[in-house]
């Protein structure tokens, strides 16, 4: 059974009824319980658990400490184009808009990863636009054979693909794949995509299943905060990232809460997401997902990163450019969103270890996962 049957299933407008329905008593019984269930998660994301974000705050720092450690991971994106055949309403790298646009060559991909690599990353994310003419799938299996001896770790956010597709990237030297459903309301995914590639809900939905089916070892899944009430998409990505764990389950599941702000030609999110609401749905997630990751971008401001580092947080990426070539040539024309927190990498770091933990660059070598075939 896939993701989008058991979606259906679910009925998304009866788990919003429960989400709303959730009492104080449920909140209780959820944080009281060992082991939650998806309705305790649904209790925890509710407006009833709002006044207990502190309890919450304190189980899944705790929660972490046991499963996590002390420890940080910290990864870079690698933005290698920005060229994009979709009219994403809320992106800067959509077709209609007037923007610079460029791909890297392979060299230039691997000069990115070299001054990533001198700065102390080994983890790499590689993002670009969705435009399979510019950037196929033979482009990016010559940028990670080209760039893999510069890191221990390779994820792709990418366009989805065929599954004999992701296992050409797994072969080339993948690990990973980020792929957000941005709204799982299909109305409001169609209204935000209206034309393009991206435009087919069902297919970018079952994306991650494909990676997975390849032999993707990190799947990432999320949606984009702001384009709908908050607690209507966080209940469908606990959900999601649940059915993965246990479709998927030697593969590592992590959960990312990108947050919508102003975007090309002054659109803004019709459904703002606060501090608080983000903190609920962070610690609601890390309490039932107890062994997922949690990344944190840096589309959000450095003063809320630092605070949320205690709460569940497991990777977080610093010194980011979201432009092609921005490490080697920083230009904020052709940038995909503003970043927020603009401190450099050592100076995250060092945030960090102040915070008590330990910031990691380098978590495990890929030769510990599975041999990789020669360039």
């Amino acid at each position: 059974m896939s993701f989008l049957e058991v979606l259906t299933q679910a009925d998304p407008r009866a788990l919003r009824a429960r989400v709303e329905a959730a009492t104080a008593a449920d909140v209780e019984r959820a944080l009281s319980s060992a082991e939650l269930t998806y309705s305790d998660f649904l209790a925890l994301i509710s407006p009833a658990a709002s006044s207990y974000l502190e309890a919450m705050a304190q189980r899944a720092r705790s929660l972490t400490l046991q499963r996590f450690g002390r420890v940080i991971q910290l990864y870079a994106p690698i933005y290698v184009s920005n060229e994009c055949t979709n009219r994403c309403v809320y992106c800067s790298f959509a077709a209609t808009n007037d923007v610079p646009r460029s791909t890297l060559g392979v060299e230039q991909a691997a000069t990115e990863a070299e001054v990533l690599r001198r700065m102390g990353f080994q983890h790499l994310l590689v993002v670009s636009g969705e435009a399979p003419r510019a950037v196929p799938v033979e482009y990016f299996e010559q940028v990670l054979r080209r760039i893999r001896t510069r890191a221990a770790y390779l994820a792709l956010e990418i366009y989805p693909l065929e599954t004999a597709e992701y296992a050409r990237l797994v072969d080339a030297g993948a690990d990973g794949v980020t792929l957000y459903q941005e709204t799982y309301d299909p109305e409001i995914y169609r209204a935000v995509h209206p034309a393009g590639r991206k435009a087919d809900y069902s297919w970018r939905l079952s994306g991650l299943e494909r990676a997975g089916e390849a032999g993707m070892t990190r799947l990432n899944v999320g949606a984009l905060l702001g384009l709908n009430e908050w607690r209507s998409e966080a209940a469908i990505v606990g959900l999601h990232a649940s059915w993965l764990t246990k479709r998927y389950w030697r593969a590592q599941i992590s959960v990312s809460f990108p947050r919508l702000r102003r975007g090309p030609k002054g659109y803004g999110p019709s459904h703002p997401v606060s501090d608080a609401a983000l903190v609920q749905m962070m610690t609601a997630a890390r309490l039932f997902l107890p062994d997922a990751g949690i990344v944190l971008s840096t589309r959000e401001p450095s003063q809320l990163r630092d605070a949320l580092i205690p709460l569940g947080v497991t990777q977080m990426s610093a010194g980011s450019r979201t432009e092609p070539g921005g490490y080697s040539v920083p230009c904020e024309e052709g940038a995909q969103f503003d970043v927020q927190d603009r401190r450099s990498p050592e100076q995250v770091a060092e945030v960090i270890r102040k915070a008590g933990y330990e910031p990691v660059w380098k978590d495990w070598d890929r030769v510990m996962a599975r041999p990789v075939a020669a360039a």
